[in-house]
């Protein structure tokens, strides 16, 4: 799993930072979802490595201008390059009215199948490899906070072992390999987990903005290995943060540490803390890491690889 910051501003996008986006490529899958839509997101993705050919779901968090002035857009441009077999696209309700609308008075007809899903708390999609839920935030209109859960896997299955046990191919090594136990036809009782190694834990992030410090953030946080957080505004001005319902570099940290989160990846920063101000990104950066030091701040185009965890490497870490 792969994530891709496309926009990390709040509000107005920079010269250095688009609004809101943030890609997720799949792993062995030609597939990448993308969470909000601000405007500019198809320049971006143009300016990136994704192809947007491979773009198949998009998660809208609420109907603020910097989260969703790029949607449009960029399904337009999917259109007319025909390139694209089928969008989902989930969000809250509204969403469907607005683009509508938007089609609708622009003249635009789309030449791929498209739905679009209202959302409401928890879950809005799963196949095999894959659970998405949401979760209420606490902002001016409703927004809604996901959660992205890649289901466990069980460990590589041992051939030669099953072989030098005598075990026969065919239908029950499938059965092994899910970790079943088997009776086979001379009577042996085979564990599968003792055939496979250690589980595959399945990756988990959360992605919460916009929003003020909120039991909701928390629990889309709990033990995932990346917490994307929006930290709009530093901890000085944190007044100001909660007449907007947006939050500081410190609320973002301590979402992290209440969840138990494995890193904390802040995004969505005022302009008001360009270098040279009395106040500067570095700044939230330090605030945060006091809270939770494993706190990282993006910029547009950065992207991090999230690791697996095995099963003996949780447990180890439980233990200690």
């Amino acid at each position: 799993m792969q994530i891709t910051f496309l926009g990390t501003s709040s509000g107005v996008p920079t010269r250095s930072r688009n609004v809101s986006s943030v890609a997720l490529r799949l792993p062995q899958r030609a597939e990448f979802w993308l969470f909000d839509c601000g405007e500019g997101t198809q320049h971006q993705l143009l300016r990136s490595d994704l192809k947007t050919s491979q773009l198949s779901r998009i998660f809208i968090t609420h109907m603020h201008g910097d989260h969703i002035f790029g949607l449009m857009g960029l399904l337009a441009s999917c259109g007319l390059a025909g390139n694209i077999e089928r969008v989902d696209i989930y969000g809250p309700p509204g969403l469907q009215e607005y683009l509508q609308a938007a089609s609708r008075y622009s003249h635009t007809h789309f030449s791929y199948p498209m739905k679009i899903h209202a959302v409401r708390p928890g879950i809005v999609y799963e196949d095999e490899d894959f659970t998405v839920t949401c979760g209420l935030l606490h902002h001016r209109i409703p927004a809604f906070g996901y959660r992205i859960a890649e289901k466990d896997r069980s460990g590589r299955f041992d051939v030669e072992k099953a072989k030098a046990l005598g075990i026969p191919s065919g239908r029950v090594y499938g059965q092994l390999k899910r970790g079943e136990t088997v009776t086979l036809d001379d009577g042996r009782v085979i564990d599968g987990r003792e055939l496979c190694g250690p589980t595959e834990i399945g990756r988990k992030i959360a992605y919460c903005t916009d929003t003020v410090y909120c039991d909701g953030a928390v629990a889309l946080a709990e033990d995932v290995d990346v917490l994307i957080h929006e930290a709009t505004f530093a901890h000085q001005d944190a007044e100001m943060a909660f007449q907007r319902l947006h939050s500081t570099s410190t609320m973002a940290a301590q979402t992290a540490l209440v969840g138990g989160a494995h890193r904390l990846i802040m995004t969505h920063f005022s302009p008001r803390y360009a270098p040279g101000n009395q106040i500067e990104l570095k700044d939230l950066l330090q605030e945060a890491r006091a809270i939770f030091p494993n706190t990282h701040m993006a910029h547009d185009f950065m992207t991090y690889d999230v690791p697996r965890r095995r099963e003996e490497k949780l447990a180890t870490a439980i233990a200690s």
